[in-house]
């Protein structure tokens, strides 16, 4: 067993803490708010979905699908196709673009749907058939993060400082 794994989430509670990382992150989303501010908030919340869908995709589904086969997780990888899809465009969008705003809503109930159906149906099943594996999973995880986050960390502090120019609270901090 790997000795880091009792210090670090299972794959289970890694998965609930991405879902609740963006679903705060969407919280704080205002379309009143600076367009500097939103397009922060909005690029935060897709890297942190790319991100969650890549590891979900790599570590977490091929080991659901070894023990409860393809249907166990089919639905979750087509909602990440369209989580995908929706990031694509936002990427591509200004905060000024008329459908901004719903696009992100639109990108958000998606999300949160996802989130639903993932922590009512999926991550139980997960903690009841990969119990042991969840540890190591998870280290698994957290390595597989690093690598992903690395190259990336410039342009995920940017989108922090440009979504957290707009919050006075979070600057007081």
């Amino acid at each position: 067993m790997n000795m880091l794994a009792p210090m670090l989430p299972t794959a289970t509670n890694m998965i609930r803490l991405d879902h609740t990382h963006v679903m705060s992150t969407f919280h704080q989303y205002k379309a009143s708010a600076p367009a500097r501010v939103r397009k922060g908030l909005v690029l935060t919340m897709c890297t942190a979905l790319e991100i969650h869908a890549q590891l979900e995709e790599e570590i977490f589904y091929p080991a659901m699908r070894d023990v409860l086969g393809s249907d166990a997780v089919s639905e979750s990888i087509s909602e990440h196709q369209e989580m995908k899809r929706l990031i694509a465009l936002l990427r591509q969008m200004e905060p000024e673009a008329i459908d901004y705003d719903e696009t992100v809503m639109s990108l958000m109930a998606d999300v949160m749907h996802h989130v639903a159906d993932e922590e009512t149906k999926v991550l139980p099943a997960a903690e009841r058939v990969l119990g042991d594996r969840l540890g190591e999973m998870g280290v698994a995880m957290t390595k597989r993060r690093l690598q992903l986050v690395g190259p990336r960390s410039g342009e995920i502090a940017l989108n922090m400082g440009r979504a957290a120019s707009g919050n006075t609270a979070a600057l007081a901090i």
